[in-house]
């Protein structure tokens, strides 16, 4: 009977370890999420896509998890741009600022775990990365525009712009009063 219950017991940890996994979590996360060490971890890692590789089954269940986690990461983006729709209209400019660097953080956590369970392909990866680095562009150049009428508000996006991208940003002050 123990060699029954081993196997259910070392799958039942390799699914822990692979549910951290396809969240995004890395291998240092999950083994202190789970109790195990780095290099159990590690090691289910290894085997689980050795047998995904193997058995189409396992496949094809494994396909469904990471196109449901792909998902639900594709979700919470159209919510958060929603937020930031909101937030523009209500000229709520911090809540904007978050909910954009949400956005971003999101789709560095959505391509990490394509990356971790190896769905993206290296030049797959250079195309997403080369892409997330425009939207971030993109975002940098709403962000001044929007702020550009606030001196204020001007002045505390460019201290966070630099936080994320770690570039300094200018920042233009213009005195009304100078003739």
């Amino acid at each position: 009977m123990t060699n029954e219950i081993e196997p259910a017991v070392h799958f039942d940890r390799m699914n822990k370890v692979v549910e951290e996994l396809l969240k995004g979590n890395s291998a240092s996360q999950i083994a202190t999420l789970t109790g195990f060490s780095r290099k159990e971890v590690l090691e289910y890692v290894d085997e689980w896509k050795s047998v995904v590789h193997n058995d189409s089954n396992i496949r094809d269940r494994a396909r469904e998890a990471i196109s449901g986690a792909d998902q639900h990461y594709a979700m919470l983006i159209k919510e958060a741009w929603k937020t930031v729709e909101d937030a523009d209209t209500q000229g709520q400019l911090n809540v904007k600022s978050g909910a954009l660097k949400l956005i971003a953080d999101i789709e560095t956590k959505r391509i990490a775990m394509l990356q971790s369970v190896g769905v993206l392909e290296n030049t797959q990866i250079a195309s997403q990365i080369a892409e997330t680095e425009r939207k971030q562009e993109v975002l940098v150049g709403i962000l001044k525009e929007v702020t550009a009428s606030c001196p204020k508000c001007k002045m505390d996006v460019a201290k966070r712009l630099s936080q994320i991208t770690g570039i300094v940003e200018s920042v233009v002050i213009e005195d009304a009063d100078v003739v």
